[in-house]
């Protein structure tokens, strides 16, 4: 994006203008002077607002700048981020690029009253420059991550785009209803694979949510974990509970907490230890007293809040 020399002040005086003053004219001849633009002048939908939004538009990512915005000796800007991609030379020029500000461009972006960046996800906030940043942050629009937890999927989306993802790319096992019942079995319960898991999701009450079970190493210990996610924010979470049982051989053990939102990633959860934790010496009281064989039996029910 061409800005116009007039952004750019340290132009040495000994520089010939004659032998340029073809190609300058020819370029800087629809360039205007960037007019300073007040948060209270400038609102979104006025016409002022697209030509300046137009001006901070990236020649690379396409993407609009703020601060920091770079700019070359003959005034092209570009945002900092593409400033690493291009390797610091200008794309348009090929110029190299320096540690020059558009300092000028900068005092307008931070001006604008800006739309969040999910607006057509379906937020219709709109903010200043740096309060839209934080916004964004924790924007209830933004896409979810994928919960699955059997490898690094990078796929977000909504929610019922990840659960259309879970049940064909992932096959995970969908269920209608508010209960589960859960069984695992190991043959040898003294070897545990770190990270062995699995993950059932529930239609309940009109939303989604993800049971996890795993059996993991903590330190050299083996314990087995269940707990459960919600697919949605944490303040619709916060209207549900769920319990959970493990049992047998006359003994039980039970837990009740508030699901998850999957806005926590599955680590953060599962680290927290905020589920129903079992160590193994536990476990094997619950497999009937039986040593050679792990045979775990997980119930529970989920439940709306009055």
């Amino acid at each position: 994006m061409a800005l116009g020399s007039n952004i750019f002040t340290e132009i040495p005086e000994a520089q010939s203008v004659d032998s340029e003053s073809s190609t300058t004219s020819n370029e800087f001849e629809n360039i205007h002077p960037v007019k300073l633009f007040t948060s209270s002048s400038v609102k979104i939908g006025s016409t002022s607002t697209s030509g300046v939004h137009e001006l901070l538009e990236c020649p690379v990512c396409t993407n609009s700048m703020y601060p920091p915005i770079h700019q070359c000796p003959n005034g092209h800007t570009l945002c900092s981020s593409c400033k690493v991609r291009v390797h610091n030379h200008c794309p348009t020029c090929r110029q190299e690029l320096g540690n020059i500000r558009c300092l000028a461009l900068e005092k307008v972006a931070e001006s604008l009253d800006l739309p969040c960046k999910y607006q057509s996800l379906g937020c219709s906030e709109i903010f200043p420059y740096y309060s839209k940043l934080k916004h964004e942050q924790l924007c209830r629009f933004r896409p979810y991550n994928c919960p699955y937890a059997g490898s690094e999927c990078l796929v977000t989306g909504d929610i019922p785009m990840l659960v259309a993802h879970l049940k064909n790319d992932h096959k995970v096992d969908m269920h209608d209803g508010c209960t589960f019942n859960h069984r695992y079995v190991k043959s040898n319960p003294h070897e545990v694979e770190n990270a062995t898991w699995m993950l059932t999701v529930f239609n309940c009450f009109g939303h989604h949510f993800c049971l996890h079970f795993e059996a993991f190493l903590l330190g050299v210990t083996p314990v087995y974990m269940a707990f459960l996610r919600f697919m949605g924010d944490e303040n619709e979470a916060k209207n549900f509970s769920y319990s959970l049982e493990v049992g047998g051989n006359g003994r039980k053990l039970i837990w009740q907490g508030v699901p998850r939102s999957i806005r926590d990633s599955h680590k953060k959860v599962r680290d927290s230890y905020d589920g129903l934790v079992i160590h193994r010496s536990m476990a094997l009281f619950f497999s009937n007293g039986n040593r050679q064989e792990l045979k775990l039996r997980v119930t529970g029910r989920i439940w709306r809040e009055q």
